[in-house]
């Protein structure tokens, strides 16, 4: 089982992505029943190397529907992550912090 490339599961077409990571997934569920089974497997690296190949094409197929999402919305893809995110929030003082505050405030109100 050889790693597939970036640069040629790029060249494919969506038809054979979306069905060479149908083939894997079968491939994968398939020695993985071997292992539960105790039976030993042909090649100890195949399941690492299948994982790795499934990843790969994942990671492409979630790329190409983010370049057709954001080439449809015409807004470039830093600025959408943006807007999901929502405003920043400004961080919590320290525990540490916050005891210290509290301290002097009590400190206040003895001396009045």
């Amino acid at each position: 089982m050889a790693l597939l490339r970036p640069k040629e599961i790029r060249v494919m077409r969506p038809e054979d992505i979306r069905a060479k990571f149908k083939e894997l997934n079968d491939e994968l569920m398939h020695e993985r029943g071997v292992a539960a089974m105790g039976g030993a497997p042909r090649s100890p690296g195949k399941i690492r190397a299948l994982r790795t190949n499934i990843a790969r094409i994942h990671t492409i197929m979630q790329e190409m529907q983010t370049a057709k999402t954001v080439k449809a919305s015409g807004a470039p893809a830093k600025m959408k992550a943006e807007a999901k995110e929502g405003p920043k929030k400004a961080p919590k003082p320290s525990a540490k912090k916050a005891r210290k505050e509290k301290s002097k405030k009590e400190e206040q109100e003895e001396k009045k």
